[in-house]
């Protein structure tokens, strides 16, 4: 049998997968014992390879490891220079500054509408269209324990077991105890969650979940909620300035965060905004290509949020703990490193190798399930080579052999229609795939009121961190459908909070001393890095090696 979306040297090893199907469909896979996932994470995730990381050498992170990649940026020399901006020149005068206009950015401003800031004395401002970000890229599902047979309990002690017990319990005891009224929020908002056709909501599970909570929009899950996010956002009117990072952090002269400098990225020129408070929610570092991997994330993620906040004093945590999904499309190469949901596996696809053996249970938590799979590649050599890398096997047809005819296009729309493009049809022919950079585990450290800590654990004036860039949460792996809950949960907090805050505050002069302060502590350290950060975009015009 021809497989036209596949080159032929694939076609031997497809036959392979189709005939054990029976026999996978017969046999469960076992699921690891705990001190069996522990030592295939140690030995073949990304994160303990030797060589791959450093202690930073400056800023309350300071002994602290880091991949390489986000040292440099860390140790980065500021963006701007203090003398080429005149802060006496006020553009915007706001109570609340919103940075990053994704779907914790959006949360944020919402909720602090809600609570009383009037719409036009808030502002959003993103580096790019309101909206683009890892939010809409997100597909599977949400997480949110509201049916009889669960709990917040559950989903609290799945969150510990996923990030390996180091998380923030009392973040996590946050995240699960509001899922619940999330959920309902968005729904009331307009979100259109899938629904049996007594209207109640399907769930499923999701890796290293106990329970069936995972609420979907087909495979657009991110995409929906950003969507409404968005509209009620605009339908208040609260302004969003687009294509405008913030490039540096404001202070006033008694030691207050006070709003940002941004830049106007089509003319280059700078901008003074004055905020009694600011809440950062720039997302992660997916776009640094840790270790050379491919990525899932949007072009924007570049971990601004966390070098703005780091060079006002702010400590960090698990900065060392990065996520890499397990099935990143490996094929064809023009969706090299693209999500591949982990709907697909809830579904029951299953992940086999060349020779259509399955190797791990897909239900794993990512980090288990990704060792598995570069051990499988790299050590078994039972993967697939291609021209962009190696890849294992994720056997999409069994979803519609265990669930019926029709399964793919109903909650996979957006995986059938993207592999359709290149001659692939994943309701008949498996889907090539292997880990991609996904998600920044660790972050900016916060407390439960997403104020933003320093080195002594005490608040910096003014200043809110919610969602990706922030750490505590997850610990050091996060599970499907906490992201989209994440930015929901902290981002109504981080909004409610700020606007509480701002009826107290008062800014004296603002400057930009921190900076100065900064290059001298680089100076001091002795370092020589010829960075500067934010970087804001990617730079693909070297040569950049993927994996």
């Amino acid at each position: 049998m021809k497989h036209p979306g596949y080159p032929p040297e694939f076609w031997d090893s497809i036959e392979r997968v189709e005939e054990t199907r029976d026999k996978r469909l017969k046999e469960k896979f076992p699921k690891m014992s705990v001190t069996e996932r522990e030592d295939i994470v140690r030995k073949y995730h990304p994160d303990y390879k030797e060589g791959t990381k450093r202690p930073v050498r400056v800023g309350a992170y300071k002994g602290q490891l880091a991949p390489h990649e986000v040292a440099d940026l860390l140790e980065a020399h500021a963006l701007i220079n203090p003398d080429d901006v005149d802060l006496s020149n006020v553009d915007y005068d706001t109570d609340v500054l919103v940075i990053g206009g994704g779907g914790a950015g959006a949360s944020a401003a919402l909720w602090a509408n809600i609570s009383g800031v009037p719409a036009d004395q808030i502002l959003i401002v993103t580096k790019l269209r309101f909206g683009d970000s890892n939010t809409k890229g997100a597909q599977g599902g949400i997480q949110a324990a509201d049916r009889e047979y669960d709990s917040p309990i559950y989903h609290f002690l799945d969150v510990l077991y996923g990030g390996h017990f180091t998380n923030d319990p009392e973040l996590v005891k946050i995240l699960v105890t509001e899922a619940p009224l999330i959920i309902k929020f968005l729904e009331d908002l307009g979100v259109m969650f899938d629904k049996e056709s007594n209207g109640v909501m399907i769930e499923v599970s999701g890796g290293g979940c106990s329970r069936d909570r995972m609420h979907s929009c087909g495979d657009y899950t991110g995409l929906e909620i950003m969507r409404v996010l968005m509209d009620e956002v605009l339908n208040r009117g609260i302004p969003v300035l687009e294509f405008s990072p913030a490039v540096e952090l404001i202070t006033d002269d008694r030691g207050q965060v006070a709003g940002a400098v941004v830049m106007n990225l089509e003319t280059g020129r700078y901008h003074v905004v004055r905020a009694k408070a600011t809440i950062i929610a720039t997302g992660g570092f997916g776009r640094l290509h840790i270790q050379g991997f491919q990525t899932s994330n949007h072009y924007g993620a570049t971990m601004d949020g966390v070098v703005l906040a780091y060079r006002v004093g702010a400590q960090l945590r698990d900065m060392d703990a990065v996520q890499y999904h397990p099935t990143g499309a490996a094929w064809p190469p023009q969706l090299a490193g693209q999500l591949v949901t982990e709907k697909v596996r809830s579904l029951g696809a299953q992940l086999v190798n060349v020779n259509g053996e399955q190797f791990v249970y897909e239900l794993e938590p990512r980090d288990t399930v990704s060792a598995a799979i570069i051990r499988e590649c790299e050590e078994r050599k039972r993967g697939i080579k291609t021209i962009v890398g190696w890849g294992v096997w994720l056997d999409s047809p069994m979803i519609e052999i265990i669930h019926g005819e029709g399964t793919i296009e109903k909650f996979l729309p957006a995986m059938f229609r993207q592999f359709r493009r290149y001659g692939i049809d994943i309701r008949k022919e498996p889907i090539l795939t292997y880990p991609t950079l996904h998600y920044q585990n660790g972050g900016i450290l916060i407390n439960q009121y997403t104020q933003v800590l320093d080195a002594e654990r005490k608040p910096i004036p003014n200043l809110f961190a919610a969602g990706e860039c922030t750490g505590g949460v997850h610990g050091k792996n996060r599970l499907m459908g906490n992201s989209l809950l994440e930015i929901t949960v902290f981002g109504r907090r981080a909004g409610n909070f700020a606007a509480k805050h701002v009826k107290n505050v008062s800014l004296g002069k603002l400057t930009l001393d921190h900076v100065t302060k900064w290059e001298n502590m680089l100076k001091e350290a002795k370092i020589r890095s010829s960075k500067k950060a934010p970087i804001i975009l990617p730079d693909y015009r070297g040569d950049m090696i993927f994996r």
